[in-house]
C-alpha cells in the first residue's frame, strides 16, 4: 500500500465530525480572499504597467489562475468534495503568500496578513491529511439509501 493511500485512510477514520466546521470556515476564508483578490486588481495592473508583453501576461495569467483556485477551490473545501486535490493546488499559493509576500510586510504591526496566511496554510495541510469529513457532499452521497419499499 503506497504512503499517499496509508495516509487517506489514516484521515479518514480518524476525522472527528467538529473538524468540519473548521473546514467549512477555511473554504469561506478562501472564496473571501479570492474575492477580495479579484476586486484589487489594480494592484496587478500597476504591477504590469511598464513591463514586457512575456511578462505581463504571466501576471495576468497568474493572478487569473490564484483567483480561480482561491474561489472555486474554496467552495468545493466548504462543502467538502475533492477537498484533499484543492488543499494540494492551494498550498504552494499559500506558501507563497505566506513566506514572500506577507512576511516582508512585517508581522507584528496591527492586522498582518502574515497570520491569516499561515493560519489558512496550517489549515490547507491538515484537510489535505484529514481529508472531508462527516458533514461533506461526497459522504452524504457516497451513504447507501435505505430502501422504504415493502416486498
Amino acid at each position: 500500500m503506497s504512503l499517499i493511500k496509508k495516509i487517506q485512510d489514516w484521515g479518514d477514520s480518524h476525522h472527528p465530525a467538529w473538524l468540519d466546521f473548521f473546514r467549512i470556515a477555511l473554504g469561506i476564508v478562501l472564496i473571501w480572499k479570492g474575492v477580495a483578490f479579484w476586486t484589487n486588481m489594480e494592484a496587478f495592473n500597476t504591477l504590469m504597467r511598464g513591463e514586457q508583453l512575456g511578462t505581463a501576461v504571466s501576471i495576468s495569467i497568474l493572478a487569473h489562475l490564484i483567483i480561480l483556485l482561491h474561489i472555486i477551490g474554496g467552495l468545493a473545501i466548504a462543502i467538502g468534495t475533492h477537498t484533499r486535490t484543492f488543499c494540494l493546488l492551494n498550498i504552494p499559493i499559500l506558501l507563497v503568500a505566506t513566506f514572500l509576500v506577507n512576511l516582508s510586510g512585517g508581522i507584528f504591526r496591527p492586522y498582518a496578513e502574515f497570520w491569516l496566511s499561515l493560519s489558512v496554510l496550517i489549515g490547507l495541510f491538515c484537510f489535505l491529511i484529514e481529508g472531508n469529513g462527516m458533514f461533506s457532499v461526497e459522504r452524504i452521497s457516497n451513504t447507501p439509501q435505505k430502501s422504504t419499499s415493502k416486498s
